[in-house]
């Protein structure tokens, strides 16, 4: 497998022969205002541009729309890219809004859902505390990870947008995932705290799982985040855990073996 990075959760992964577009954000630079109520509101986003062309990004067999927050699904990516092309969503409610905005091929996640040889498992998650949620629920709305499983190809389980929670460690147990993609930029709403994980949930993911490798991803490109990728470094080098830890840079590939 091969993984790579492209800006803030956006993301390919080659798998089992087939390529897939995560969480695409299409827009240039700073094309969109900082979101209302968040650190650094102020700043217009993406902060960074596109690593790779559009059409290197669209060179694929299927796209993951974990949920429908525009830093995961963006305007730009609505409307360049193609509305034929295979499209897996979490749930009933984003299948209509993708209907809704012409694609024709979108299909809903569940526990075994093929796609060609390869099966994809969707994943719980909880966008921020409960505490959080039970505030802004309606903002932040439902999300999900997913796994994905071949017989030749390390299992990845790719998290989400979520906090370190009951889903994501029954995950790691049900599932266990030879690699983990984690969004660790500890994106903040002020006052009530971080809605996705952060450096020391990279420590708790490996100490639940200590085998796996885990590659860190969604930082340095929205308004809100607040851990950036020479902090997480640094950490995880305190930590004695590089080596089992991936922090690419944007445009960077991570390349993976498979186990027999």
């Amino acid at each position: 497998m091969k993984f790579t990075q492209v800006r803030n959760a956006t993301a390919i992964l080659e798998y089992a022969d087939k390529r897939f577009l995560i969480d695409p954000v299409l827009a240039d630079k700073e094309a969109y205002p900082g979101f209302t109520g968040t650190l650094n509101d102020h700043l217009s986003w993406p902060t960074v541009d596109l690593p790779l062309s559009i059409e290197t990004l669209l060179d694929v067999d299927a796209v993951i729309v974990t949920h429908t927050h525009p830093d995961h699904w963006d305007e730009a990516a609505i409307q360049r890219i193609p509305k034929d092309i295979k499209v897996f969503v979490q749930g009933d409610d984003d299948e209509k809004q993708l209907h809704d905005a012409g694609f024709t091929n979108v299909h809903v996640l569940g526990n075994h859902t093929p796609c060609g040889d390869i099966q994809l498992s969707k994943t719980l998650g909880q966008h921020g505390s409960d505490h959080t949620t039970s505030l802004l629920g309606d903002v932040l709305g439902e999300v999900c990870g997913i796994v994905f499983s071949h017989p030749k190809e390390k299992t990845v389980y790719f998290a989400g947008d979520t906090v370190w929670n009951r889903f994501v460690v029954d995950a790691i147990e049900q599932h266990r995932p030879e690699v983990i993609v984690l969004n660790v930029g500890d994106a903040q709403v002020p006052g009530l705290g971080s809605i996705i994980m952060g450096k020391h949930d990279v420590l708790n993911a490996h100490k639940a799982l200590p085998s796996a490798t885990i590659i860190a991803t969604h930082m340095e490109a929205v308004n809100h985040a607040a851990l950036t990728r020479s902090e997480l470094r640094s950490f995880i080098a305190a930590q004695g855990i590089l080596d089992y830890v991936l922090v690419p840079e944007d445009g960077e590939t991570c390349e993976l073996q498979p186990t027999f």
